[in-house]
């Protein structure tokens, strides 16, 4: 359940930057008809209403997406998160946020509310190249997410960590490495995203431009398979594309039907044991 907290980035309000990452449009995040950031129980509400019809669910993760989620002072946050989870048909809390938005009092707060309720933090690592980090404007290091890492294992938060297939710049090797990084870090989860190029970002400039290519869907396909194979086997894969509203979505086009992607890794996966002899 998806839900946004009325916060923004530090990216985009001038402490790092004013233009976020190259290929964010934190609009393809909210919800078409989006009740008021600064009602999360109407958020629930109404999200609740629509999974229960499209999903006939019956209990939630309360998943605060947009935007960097813990970006607030920790008693601010505390309102936020408890707001949610005080929902009666709420199971656990997930918190989308960056590794140098996490501190102490924030790594308390969250390891409290771990105590009573299922919790787990959404990181965003994207690459572990420092050269792709900063050409896409992350505003941050790869060992920024290493210490962010490590300070959630220490107080037994399980992290699931974001990364983007297909970056500029990058070649297999590049994302085998990020895919190496993150196991030998002890992660808990990780969920995959093709390079997509969104409107209104700048890197939609430069895809204009012709600077910019993605991935083929077969491409796509057998880096997921591979990089897959190189995670521990109790790593929870959460995610194995992305999944962005037609209308933010310039390339690759693909993209628009996530079920066509899943069945087409399932069927290459199925392949590869074949041809194993698995």
């Amino acid at each position: 359940m998806a839900l946004d907290a009325g916060l923004t980035c530090p990216n985009r309000d001038g402490s790092l930057s004013q233009g976020g990452c190259l290929y964010c449009n934190p609009d393809s995040l909210k919800p078409k008809d989006p009740v008021s950031v600064t009602d999360i129980r109407g958020q629930l509400e109404d999200g609740i209403a629509r999974m229960r019809v499209r999903h006939t669910a019956e209990k939630f993760i309360a998943y605060f997406q947009s935007n960097t989620s813990t970006y607030a002072p920790a008693p601010t946050l505390e309102k936020i998160y408890s707001a949610a989870i005080a929902h009666e048909d709420v199971l656990g809390l997930a918190v989308s946020t960056r590794p140098d938005c996490l501190g102490e009092d924030v790594l308390d707060l969250l390891s409290s509310i771990g105590k009573s309720k299922d919790i787990w933090v959404e990181l965003g690592l994207q690459s572990a190249n420092d050269k792709t980090l900063k050409e896409m404007n992350r505003g941050h290091m790869v060992a920024y997410f290493a210490t962010a890492m490590r300070a959630c294992n220490a107080r037994n938060i399980p992290v699931c960590a974001h990364v983007i297939l297909g970056l500029t710049g990058e070649d297999e090797a590049d994302m085998l490495k990020t895919m190496e990084f993150l196991s030998g870090l002890g992660v808990w989860g990780v969920k995959f995203h093709q390079l997509q190029i969104m409107r209104d970002t700048p890197l939609h400039e430069l895809y204009k431009r012709g600077g910019i290519k993605t991935l083929g869907l077969e491409e796509y396909t057998w880096l997921v398979i591979r990089y897959l194979d190189a995670l521990p086997p109790d790593v929870v894969v959460h995610r194995l594309c992305a999944d962005t509203p037609d209308s933010f979505l310039v390339a690759p086009q693909w993209g628009l039907n996530k079920f066509m992607i899943l069945e087409r890794i399932t069927r290459g996966v199925a392949e590869k044991r074949r041809l194993a002899g698995v």
